[in-house]
């Protein structure tokens, strides 16, 4: 069994950042796709950004390019979202999801693994 645990959540005023980190016991990163999704109130969940299982190929909703950074550990453990210039829209829970396959892929049916969920509040 893999369980995900995110952390790093809050509240923060518009233009600012967090970092989510998401760790995985049972079995590490390394070789499988890891995702960020979140679910904003009122919304259906939506890709927010991924890496493969090599961590070659990285892909990022148009809404967060050149704002949020997903990143993994060299260990392979962890796998973080740094956010930044955060803005009210961003408010929303994230959730880390885990694939078993390499190929990184945005539709959430692909991650049977998920955390359960950090909670972002960006003020205006």
């Amino acid at each position: 069994q893999v369980d995900l645990v995110e952390s790093g959540g809050g509240f923060v005023e518009a233009g600012g950042s967090l970092r989510l980190s998401c760790g995985a016991s049972g079995l590490p990163f390394g070789g499988y796709a890891t995702a960020w999704f979140r679910r904003a109130p009122g919304k259906e969940r939506e890709f927010v950004a991924g890496i493969d299982g090599n961590g070659v190929n990285i892909d990022y909703a148009d809404f967060v390019k050149g704002r949020f950074t997903i990143s993994r550990d060299s260990a392979e453990i962890m796998v973080f979202l740094q956010m930044n210039s955060l803005k009210p829209e961003d408010t929303a829970v994230y959730y880390c999801a885990r694939s078993t396959e390499t190929g990184l892929y945005r539709t959430p049916r692909q991650y049977p693994y998920w955390g359960q969920g950090t909670q972002v509040v960006v003020s205006s």
